[in-house]
């Protein structure tokens, strides 16, 4: 009797087993699905969000602010879901983190929407990739392979034609410095991702995320402060629409964009990880285009098949197998 029971409840057991598998794998994939979504989509739509959040609040002031409130929100989060406090040197971290990233990379990109379209800024952004080979080769001391010798040629070749004569950069002296200082900014982000990979972070991931939200928030709120953007805001001429535009990007962008973002860092490859990079500038050029009629002229649809096909050949590069 009790052989058969046995027998039964194995059989059962086996019987359920492949069902509950299919269910996690098919649970597993919409997931990723999801952030995959979450990081093409709303990270897309932020060039134009920042466009309409700095246009009553100082880029730099609108920048910490969003960080703030997004790290301070991931951080309690974390901390209610029983993370431990952490330590002097997460915090020192966090801070390089978020001053090459936060300060360095996207509070540039805020600031140089006062100068150029929200889709120039899109597609000189999704030069980031670029920045990361370039950073790697240097500190890696290694030569690339010819294929990614020729897409960071490719990639520059695209970003010449945004420079070109007769461009926004030829016409307006501060477009110009706007889009080299927005270069700069990639080449922050880069080495920020570089120095992330391998710094010491707290063990939960909504903590890690939070901290460096919060401290990059801080550094570009000081940094406001120093720039004088403190004695020239009026908060009552603040707009409907920028107040909108900062809670977008706060739930849209920091919490649920930069979250999926790490996540799928952790959980994928570095390369699907990097796709965004060639899908956000589509959507920022398109969204720019059609809800404030940002011009776009046939050369920067040029320009962004080039930056975009250089970043896809990037970021679909396969490492070479070790030796044995």
């Amino acid at each position: 009797m009790f052989q058969q029971i046995t027998k039964q409840t194995h059989t059962s057991t086996h019987t359920h087993i492949p069902t509950r598998q299919r269910w996690q794998e098919l649970r597993a994939s919409l997931t990723v699905l999801g952030a995959f979504a979450a990081v093409h989509l709303f990270w897309g739509s932020t060039f134009l969000a920042i466009h309409f959040a700095i246009d009553s609040i100082p880029p730099f002031l609108m920048a910490g602010s969003r960080f703030v409130i997004a790290g301070a929100i991931l951080y309690i989060w974390a901390r209610w879901r029983g993370a431990p406090r952490p330590q002097r040197l997460h915090w020192r971290t966090a801070f390089i983190i978020g001053g090459l990233m936060q300060l360095g990379g996207n509070g540039i990109v805020g600031w140089s929407e006062q100068y150029v379209p929200s889709s120039m800024a899109g597609l000189l952004v999704s030069t980031v990739p670029m920045w990361v080979v370039v950073i790697g080769v240097v500190l890696n001391r290694k030569r690339p392979s010819w294929a990614v010798i020729a897409a960071l040629g490719l990639g520059l070749l695209g970003v010449g034609l945004l420079f070109r004569p007769g461009g926004i950069a030829s016409s307006d002296s501060r477009a110009l410095t706007a889009m080299l200082i927005l270069l700069a900014a990639c080449f922050s982000w880069a080495l920020g991702t570089h120095y992330s990979r391998t710094a010491v972070q707290p063990t939960s991931f909504n903590m890690a995320t939070g901290m460096n939200l919060l401290a990059g928030g801080f550094l570009l709120l000081v940094f406001s402060g120093i720039n004088g953007e403190y004695a020239g805001f009026d908060i009552t001429a603040v707009t409907f629409k920028s107040i909108m535009a900062v809670l977008y990007l706060v739930v849209f962008g920091s919490i649920i964009g930069f979250s999926a973002y790490m996540w799928l860092v952790k959980t994928t490859t570095p390369a699907r990880a990097s796709s965004n990079f060639y899908v956000n500038p589509v959507v920022a050029v398109f969204l720019g285009w059609l809800l404030v009629g940002e011009t776009i002229t046939s050369m920067t649809l040029v320009a962004a098949a080039v930056i975009i096909g250089a970043v896809i050949m990037i970021v679909t590069q396969k490492k070479p197998a070790k030796a044995n």
